[in-house]
């Protein structure tokens, strides 16, 4: 099961990445928008975690991306980000996202829990 994790903030970047590691999934990370977009083309992953809040694209621009394009609009997003207005998740849930995590209301572990429920629900 590969993931591909969308943060540009280099501390969560790494927790998350060895986190998901730990839990037996292949991580690939992007920092960015636009590395974002080459990495869902490049390394097809099996599930997305998206940060909104990016450089040079936000995420909701990449996730507006990943569900126009039917080779992989598909691919489950879900998103994890400091925004948490009302707005924003009602935006993310709108544009395709399976579940929108608030960062500061969100641990670790409940991430990976959600990703085993879904990657479960699949199998």
């Amino acid at each position: 099961m590969k993931i591909l994790l969308i943060e540009d903030d280099k501390f969560l970047r790494t927790v998350l990445e060895k986190k998901l590691s730990s839990e037996g999934f292949e991580v690939v990370s992007a920092v960015d928008g636009d590395e974002a977009l080459e990495k869902i083309i490049s390394d097809k992953p099996d599930i997305i975690l998206l940060d909104i809040i990016l450089p040079k694209k936000s995420g909701f621009l990449v996730l507006e991306n990943i569900k126009k394009d039917p080779e992989f609009k598909k691919i489950p997003v879900l998103i994890i980000s400091n925004l948490g207005q009302e707005e924003d998740v009602k935006r993310g849930l709108s544009l395709g996202a399976i579940e929108y995590f608030v960062k500061a209301k969100v641990s670790l572990d409940d991430v990976v829990k959600k990703i085993k429920e879904y990657v479960g629900q699949q199998e």
